[in-house]
């Protein structure tokens, strides 16, 4: 018995988990695997009617007495930007020390992508993003503000253990994926002196020392979204701090064939983890049934795989490729030809 603590969040955020919820218990059927589902009204609705965002006995109760937690999307239209990203996203990773945000970016047979001649045997890789340090930690300050002389300053925060154990996780997820066997740290040594020499420096001591099995490779962060348009066959993992990660990995959705698709994971390997769809809550589309809730699938998959239960994560990965090669005409709201209760019913069927 698996308990999962759900919070389906906000806009369009219901309607993707209900999608999820109900692959889960699918191939729970199929595998003989049983769920304890636990719903959270965290969220937007609850921070208008309460001024709640996540009360203390809430989180300790997500921190002790949950196997994962599955989330479908947070933000509001009518609560100021910042308020639940800090007050609840934010705060859950700090809090539950989800230190690795987990990225694949992979492309299914029959998703379109920008990419010119690039189809799925050359965009297959993982970025591994650093998740609770750099300028995410809160470090800095304003001084004068609203003078002319307004000083403005955010601080990138990088601690040796914060670093090792993110580069050890890829180092690790390398190995596993058992394909390239390559880790590319994407950085900037050449600007950021000091953040990336602890990185770089890291990066080989503990790879030549205890990963001489994985291949090491270093890329500007520059560089690194050039070759994902151009090469991205070029990669297997990368690995990076907290910011750059947020925005090559946006990048990443896109070349997959869009926010429908991209799954994530925020991760801590010795405890609770939250898994989730990339892409917003999307506000405009709420109650439609028109969003592809396929990400969010994928994001269950990704639970499944970490809560050690590969045989049925890998089935729904399989479903879902077979639901994008066979049947949507696109990932994007309103375009996939399907409602998203139907998708939902189609990675069902070929479970």
């Amino acid at each position: 018995m698996y308990k999962i603590a759900v919070i389906p969040g906000d806009g369009t955020g219901p309607e993707v988990i209900r999608e999820g919820l109900k692959v889960l218990e699918a191939v729970g059927t199929a595998e003989g695997l049983k769920f304890d589902f636990v719903h959270y009204d965290l969220g937007g609705e609850r921070y208008l009617r309460t001024g709640e965002v996540l009360p203390d006995s809430v989180l300790e109760e997500l921190r002790t007495q949950f196997d994962a937690i599955y989330l479908g999307a947070i933000g509001h239209p009518d609560v100021k930007p910042g308020i639940l990203e800090k007050g609840l996203l934010l705060r859950l990773r700090f809090e539950l020390d989800l230190y690795i945000n987990l990225r694949p970016v992979k492309l299914y047979p029959g998703v379109d992508t920008p990419l010119k001649d690039k189809g799925p045997e050359e965009i297959d890789f993982v970025v591994v993003r650093e998740n609770t340090e750099g300028q995410y930690a809160g470090a800095g300050g304003i001084l004068r503000k609203g003078t002319p002389h307004e000083i403005a300053i955010q601080e990138s925060v990088c601690t040796r253990m914060g670093v090792e154990r993110c580069l050890r996780y890829a180092f690790e997820y390398a190995r596993r994926r058992n394909k390239k066997k390559k880790v590319t740290l994407c950085g900037k040594t050449n600007v950021l002196t000091y953040v990336f020499d602890l990185w770089e420096r890291v990066f080989h001591e503990i790879g030549e020392k205890d990963y001489p099995d994985i291949t090491r490779d270093y890329a500007h962060v520059d560089a690194t979204v050039m070759w994902m348009v151009k090469n991205p066959e070029w990669f297997d993992v990368i690995v990076t701090e907290n910011m750059f990660g947020d925005i090559i990995t946006d990048l990443g959705a896109m070349i997959q064939g869009g926010m429908g698709i991209a799954a994530g994971g925020n991760i801590n390997p010795e405890g609770v983890s939250m898994f989730e769809p990339i892409g917003g809550s999307a506000p405009k589309y709420t109650g439609k049934n028109v969003v592809n809730p396929l990400a969010c699938i994928g994001a269950a998959a990704m639970m499944l795989e970490n809560l050690g239960e590969t045989n049925a994560a890998q089935r729904v990965e399989n479903a879902i490729q077979k639901v994008c090669s066979t049947h949507l005409k696109s990932m994007a709201a309103g375009k996939m030809g399907y409602t998203t209760q139907e998708v939902g019913d189609l990675v069902v069927r070929y479970l």
